[in-house]
């Protein structure tokens, strides 16, 4: 298994460093099922936030990218089941990603809730507002 920073995943789905995205494209292209590269929670939570706040993509199109990660076979995303919970919530809800899989990990792990100070995430992420 391979790790995946996230400025790899960026330049492969953004490809505007020339000389990067070659690099990342052809590092992507060794990955298989039998020696897959790894997505920690930590690169998946920073690649959604560069995508969405540094390059501007919609909340579709950013769920589109984080899917193509989990259904990959060539990628081994952390956790996948709760992302999966996790990028679900995000669709259909008003919340950051970043929420979502907060609150999502801690009930995975057993949290009865998960407390928070941020109104929107009590509000859209399923976390108890303090």
């Amino acid at each position: 298994m391979q790790g995946l920073d996230t400025n790899i995943l960026v330049r492969f789905y953004a490809q505007d460093d020339p000389e990067q995205c070659r690099k990342a494209d052809e590092l992507i292209q060794t990955l298989s099922s039998e020696l897959p590269g790894f997505v920690s929670l930590v690169s998946l939570i920073e690649l959604v936030w560069v995508l969405r706040s540094q390059y501007r993509l919609k909340k579709p199109e950013t769920i589109k990218i984080v899917e193509l990660l989990l259904d990959s076979p060539e990628l081994m995303v952390e956790n996948q089941t709760v992302v999966t919970l996790a990028l679900r919530r995000f669709s259909q809800f008003k919340a950051d990603f970043a929420d979502c899989l907060i609150e999502c990990s801690g009930a995975a792990a057993g949290c009865g809730e998960t407390y928070t100070f941020d109104a929107d995430a009590s509000r859209f992420a399923g976390m108890r507002l303090l």
